[in-house]
């Protein structure tokens, strides 16, 4: 079971997505996001943590657009890159307040993914979604932080109702989390033991090449 801190501070499932379930539990293999195809289902990493998606309208169609506001840029250069081996195309600016933003350009392919992840203007966690080794590695570049000799994966402050079900998640694929800093604007799972920082390290893979990056990546 995930336990709560109110407010503490910072089947089978497919094969790509680096799950396998047991007695009803699923359970992360042993392949680094380094190992597993990149698809757009990646990017739900993403929306797990601060990110948003946003139905668009216009002359061609309905599409869709995933963007998500971090606080380096090196997070939002590795997300770009994350997008372009899904498939779509990146775009990288500032916010009102300087701040890096990434997203994708508005794509009919994301369309599926705001649906589920949408109940009118609320974001929301598809009952089944569970995160395999690229999710996760999405959710790490975006918010993800050490915290002395634990890890956090930042939660988005204007989504609570999406953060039990995500603690949830990451429970039935064996990484059981604590969920912290409920009242306040930084609410985040935290991953503790050695097993399941091992778990999840060994399916981020590697940091992106840069200082800021290394010191910011889970480690055992």
């Amino acid at each position: 079971m995930f336990s709560v801190v109110g407010d503490a501070r910072p089947g089978f499932t497919s094969a790509r997505s680096g799950c396998l379930s047991v007695t009803g539990v699923s359970q992360l293999s042993f392949f680094s996001a380094e190992s597993v195809p990149p698809a757009i289902a990646d990017l739900t990493g993403i929306l797990a943590g601060p990110g948003q998606v946003v139905l668009v309208g216009g002359a061609q169609g309905e599409g869709a657009r995933l963007s998500v506001v971090v606080d380096r840029l090196w997070r939002a250069e590795a997300l770009a890159e994350m997008i372009a081996d899904a498939g779509l195309q990146p775009e990288i600016a500032r916010t009102d307040e300087d701040t890096p933003l990434v997203r994708t350009s508005v794509d009919v392919r994301l369309v599926k993914i705001a649906a589920e992840w949408t109940r009118g203007a609320v974001k929301t966690v598809p009952p089944q979604w569970l995160p395999g080794a690229r999710e996760l590695r999405a959710w790490t570049l975006a918010s993800g932080m050490p915290d002395a000799d634990r890890y956090l994966l930042g939660l988005d402050p204007h989504a609570p109702d999406t953060h039990s079900p995500l603690a949830s998640a990451m429970m039935r694929v064996g990484i059981a989390p604590t969920l912290i800093g409920t009242r306040g604007t930084h609410p985040a799972l935290r991953i503790s033991g050695r097993r399941r920082l091992s778990r999840l390290v060994e399916n981020v893979g590697e940091p992106p090449d840069s200082v800021a990056a290394l010191s910011n990546w889970p480690r055992i």
